[in-house]
């Protein structure tokens, strides 16, 4: 994939945002030079084409991402017709993801599937295949295509992204998609394992183009040097939440966090996680302090192998001053043409 001269530094907008203000939200990401937004699509809070469409809608150059759509709540077709729609109408600026979904989530809908993976990889496939004009015929163990074609079909590529996070999922990135939306919470070691078995996966396919990796980053910065203890303490109980709604996970095993963090939970939930939590793991898991550890944190993703970070706002009292403290920085993080 190749870009415009634009910021490497993203925006993911939280899926509580009231819908409302998802236009404004963007506008204003757009003028303050983030490079990407990402909007999810988080069951049930808000709709990821249609949270897009809306982002799309109130700007005019900033690239939208959907983070991600589960490959089982839509048929693939009817999927490629919703992403066709969007890229027609805003060429080259939609960036959508599939993954698996949140289990529970997917079986909230009676949508749980014996074979997640040949799921996302039936509905990988049949997406790219239908977005290209290309007429689908065929029976999947997921989902079934009867001469399906689109009206619309899209000129140019458009990149599909995959949500996943364990070697199985990073293999079939690498051999099919375009790009990978790596959750919030991931430290920089995981990121750097990620793009290097994404680039041997996608040279075993006999693929030469590189696959792009955007980071998640949850995140809590400050301009003022007598806040950054503040923006510690309340990012740790952030931290302490989705660790302990996530578990063990290949995330954290990235730095050999999940013995510990098991043995929190085995004793309780959130509490007992911000309350045991070391301090360095505020640091390993988001990107907190003043603008310089910002720097410095978002330079170590870069450098570990991500192509963009985007930050995610999670506490909800900083994010108007998160956002334009890592704004300022938007010019120092640049692709070049």
């Amino acid at each position: 994939m190749t870009y415009p001269v634009r910021s490497r530094l993203g925006v993911l907008l939280g899926s509580t945002t009231p819908p409302e203000q998802i236009g404004k939200l963007a506008a204003d990401a757009e003028s303050a030079g983030y490079g990407e937004l990402w909007l999810p699509e988080d069951y049930f809070f808000l709709g990821g084409v249609a949270g897009a469409a809306i982002a799309l809608g109130a700007t005019t150059r900033i690239p939208v991402g959907i983070g991600v759509v589960s490959s089982v709540v839509r048929h693939p077709a009817l999927l490629a017709m919703e992403i066709a729609t969007l890229a027609r109408a805003y060429p080259g600026r939609l960036m959508p993801g599939i993954g698996h979904g949140v289990p529970g989530w997917t079986a909230q809908m009676g949508l749980t599937q014996k074979s997640p993976m040949s799921a996302l990889r039936e509905t990988l496939t049949g997406v790219r295949a239908l977005l290209r004009g290309e007429t689908v015929d065929d029976e999947g163990r997921f989902a079934s295509f009867r001469q399906v074609a689109l009206t619309h079909s899209v000129p140019e590529p458009v990149p599909l992204f995959t949500g996943v996070l364990g070697d199985k999922g990073l293999e079939l990135t690498g051999r099919l998609a375009d790009g990978l939306l790596v959750s919030a919470l991931a430290p920089v070691e995981y990121v750097r394992a990620a793009r290097r078995k994404l680039d041997a996966a996608a040279a075993a396919a006999g693929r030469t183009e590189r696959i792009t990796i955007s980071v998640l980053a949850a995140a809590n910065v400050t301009r003022d040097p007598s806040q950054v203890a503040a923006a510690r303490d309340a990012l740790k109980a952030v931290l302490a939440f989705y660790l302990a709604a996530t578990g063990p996970a290949p995330l954290f095993g990235a730095v050999g966090a999940n013995e510990q963090l098991a043995d929190m939970l085995s004793r309780g939930g959130p509490e007992v996680v911000a309350a045991e939590m070391p301090d360095e793991w505020l640091d390993i898991f988001g990107v907190v302090g003043d603008q310089e550890a910002a720097r410095s944190r978002l330079t170590e993703y870069l450098d570990a192998g991500a192509d963009n970070v985007s930050i995610a706002t999670v506490v909800a009292e900083g994010a108007d001053e998160t956002l334009a403290a890592v704004g300022e920085l938007t010019s120092e993080f640049t692709y070049c043409k």
